[in-house]
């Protein structure tokens, strides 16, 4: 019995022993959380910022299309002189024109020097 005694005894003071080891780190680890916040509340917050759509940029006319803009709104046709002075470009640059839209079948020729929508 003495011998039980003892060992429980040794037992009681090992207990005793980790028991206060644990409240040892019990209260370090509360004092790291406490540091853990501190630093992440000192750090300013990350500003979220919101992009804007970027604004649409107003569409230019081609050459190609104020040409056919003007064809487009006469039903009877329009002549390569009235083209050249609505416009204002050379008769060079008229002629190059008419002959891409030919090409690519948005107008027709209605006669000689006459074109019409196709």
């Amino acid at each position: 019995m003495k011998n039980l005694k003892k060992t429980l005894q040794s037992v009681n003071k090992d207990l005793n022993a980790l028991s206060k080891k644990v409240d040892r780190m019990i209260v370090v680890v509360g004092k790291l959380e406490k540091a853990k916040t501190k630093v992440a509340s000192d750090t300013p917050a990350k500003k979220v910022t919101v992009k804007k759509p970027a604004a649409k940029k107003p569409v230019k006319l081609t050459a190609a299309d104020a040409i056919l803009r003007i064809i487009n709104k006469r039903k009877k046709g329009v002549g390569t002189a009235e083209l050249m002075k609505k416009t204002g470009f050379n008769q060079k640059k008229t002629y190059n024109i008419v002959y891409k839209l030919k090409n690519q079948g948005k107008i027709k020729s209605a006669g000689k020097g006459v074109y019409v929508k196709a």
